[in-house]
């Protein structure tokens, strides 16, 4: 996501240190630790790529296919290890969307009403286009039930692109994006639910509803320690595991719950700590100056005491979703998603594939659904309700900029890859879908850098 103020100081500084920095701070964005980043997602799908195409290209996607058995006494569970990823690993990906996106409707740059629409309604065009644009192609055909795929987009490229320009862009375009990313790849959830998943088991959901209340309820009661909140956080996961819905959604209805303010004011914080501080000074002297081994022994214990009361005040300054976030974004960055892309990424090029392609209705309505349908849908709809007076522009937001949201969410990677799998059985109709995918984001990306440098452009001249 956008690099910090402070990170992006510092890289500015490295361009008086090194002749590369100016290209390592272009590139920076993608690489950065402190926020979810593509440029690791970026190198797996690469390298990914030329495997599958290599003469162990068949090796390597057996080994993705291997399956990973995880049992207990007579239960077991047996599915391919790239399976576990998507389902297992992913799931923390939209965590950290889902806790982002609170952040800004509850206190960020859509926390007013009218902004807050904004993203929801470009949401709903860049569903809605990009789905009557691929059946457009397809209907009453045998890739028709095909449309999820152009029905979500991926957020670490798109953030990453928004990322270059973390300096000339306002901070609300970010904000924009991340929430149309999320509620857009909720959508996308949601289809999967509802179009690719064959049977639910109830039980499973209710289960996940259960845990789901007890951590409102927690919540509610203020509850401190995290324990109890990962292990309920679990079962959620393995409710909407088994109920056979992507597991995925439980990522984002878990990060939508996280608190996005301190428990502990800095203000009251000096307050409450200003009396242990002075007691912690007074006992450490005492320590010092004990005059036998039993009593600097009493004094020390003192001071660790106060010291722990210190460091629980200090911790209760922290914001809980931003702590998760800090937490698992390099987690995130620099192994689930760089797993799923060497996991999921099986396009083999050939002159077939491609001449094939070329003449596919599936593949047309891909690319014409995710890189056309989604600016088109995205802009159409902020624009309708902008004037319908349903929504506004946030502060400082242009409508070139919004073009350039839509453009990016063209990127179709993660979430079009999982329902390419789900909803083609025929091995060369999912690698149509994953090649026009690939084709349909590489067009989205170019053109979305390109509005956001025209956007950025007259910021940087002044």
């Amino acid at each position: 996501m956008a690099l910090t103020p402070r990170l992006s100081g510092r890289v500015a500084a490295r361009a008086h240190h090194s002749p590369a920095a100016k290209l390592l701070q272009k590139i920076e964005p993608f690489f950065a630790i402190g926020q979810v980043s593509g440029g690791p997602l970026l190198i797996a799908t690469v390298i990914a790529l030329v495997i599958v195409n290599s003469p162990w290209g068949a090796d390597y996607i057996r080994l993705w296919d291997r399956p990973v058995r995880v049992s207990y006494g007579a239960w077991a569970i047996a599915r391919p290890a790239a399976e576990w990823i998507n389902d297992a690993l992913m799931p923390l990906f939209f965590l950290i969307i889902g806790t982002e996106v609170k952040r800004e409707f509850v206190k960020g740059s859509l926390a007013s009403l009218r902004t807050a629409v904004f993203p929801v309604a470009g949401a709903i065009g860049g569903l809605v286009v990009p789905v009557g644009i691929y059946l457009a192609f397809n209907y009453g055909t045998s890739t028709q039930h095909g449309w999820g795929v152009v029905a979500a987009m991926d957020t670490a490229f798109s953030l990453a692109i928004v990322a270059m320009f973390t300096t000339r862009l306002p901070a609300a375009v970010r904000a924009v994006l991340l929430a149309f990313a999320a509620i857009d790849d909720v959508f996308g959830l949601l289809v999967i639910a509802v179009a690719y998943t064959a049977e639910i088991h109830l039980w499973f959901l209710l289960a996940a509803g259960v845990a789901y209340a007890c951590i409102l309820a927690l919540l509610r009661v203020h509850w401190v320690a995290p324990i109890p909140y990962v292990l309920l956080g679990v079962i959620v996961w393995i409710g909407v595991f088994g109920s056979g819905i992507h597991p995925t959604i439980a990522g984002v209805a878990v990060g939508l719950l996280l608190p996005t303010s301190s428990r502990l004011s800095e203000g009251r914080f000096a307050e409450r700590v200003q009396r242990p501080v002075d007691e912690f000074k007074a006992a450490h002297a005492a320590a010092e100056d004990a005059p036998d081994p039993t009593a600097a022994e009493e004094a020390r214990e003192e001071a660790q005491v106060r010291l722990g009361y210190i460091h629980e005040m200090a911790a209760a300054t922290d914001e809980a979703a931003e702590r998760l976030v800090r937490v698992l974004t390099p987690w995130v960055s620099y192994v689930v998603l760089p797993l799923f892309a060497l996991s999921n990424v099986r396009i083999h090029f050939s002159a077939d594939l491609i001449g094939e392609a070329v003449h596919s209705p599936l593949a047309l309505g891909v690319v014409a659904g995710l890189a056309l349908g989604k600016p088109l849908g995205f802009l159409g709809a902020t624009w309708a309700a902008t004037r319908l007076g349903h929504a506004e522009l946030p502060e400082g937001v242009t409508w070139r900029m919004v073009l350039g949201i839509g453009g990016v969410a063209g990127i179709g990677f993660t979430i079009s890859l999982f329902i390419a799998e789900l909803a083609f059985a025929d091995p060369v109709q999912t690698e149509q879908a994953g090649l026009a995918i690939l084709v349909a984001s590489l067009i989205s990306g170019l053109f979305g850098y390109a509005i956001f440098w025209r956007a950025a452009a007259p910021a940087e001249r002044s």
